[in-house]
């Protein structure tokens, strides 16, 4: 069975910085692409930015130029570094990796979410 942990969230002022983790654990063949999402309260979940296996990234344009993110393959991780934060970014994060458990069985996985509040 594959896990995602995260960890990282809490509570900063505007315009601070925090940075997320997320470590895949389990039964893992290879790790597609992984990516954090977040969902504030009445409002649908959404992409925040997104890692492939290569490298490449993307990111929603609300944090084009505050948000980071990047993943280190040997640890099975990805992380989110955000500066700049703004009361807007408050929101529960989800990592999200598409892993393969062996050659054959690809699944998307979720981590279990983690509070990101931030203070005007």
């Amino acid at each position: 069975q594959v896990q995602l942990v995260e960890s990282g969230g809490g509570l900063v002022q505007a315009g601070g910085s925090l940075r997320l983790s997320c470590a895949a654990s389990g039964t893992i063949f290879s790790i597609n692409a992984m990516g954090w999402y977040r969902q504030a309260p009445g409002k649908q979940r959404e992409l925040v930015a997104a890692i492939t296996g290569g490298g490449r990234t993307k990111y929603a344009d609300s944090v084009k130029g505050r948000f980071t993110i990047s993943r280190d393959n040997a640890k099975k991780s990805v992380y989110l570094q955000m500066n700049s934060l703004k009361p807007e970014d408050t929101a529960v994060y989800y990592c999200n990796a598409n892993i393969a458990s062996s050659r054959y069985n690809v699944n998307d996985y979720w981590g279990q979410g983690t509070q990101v509040t931030v203070s005007s």
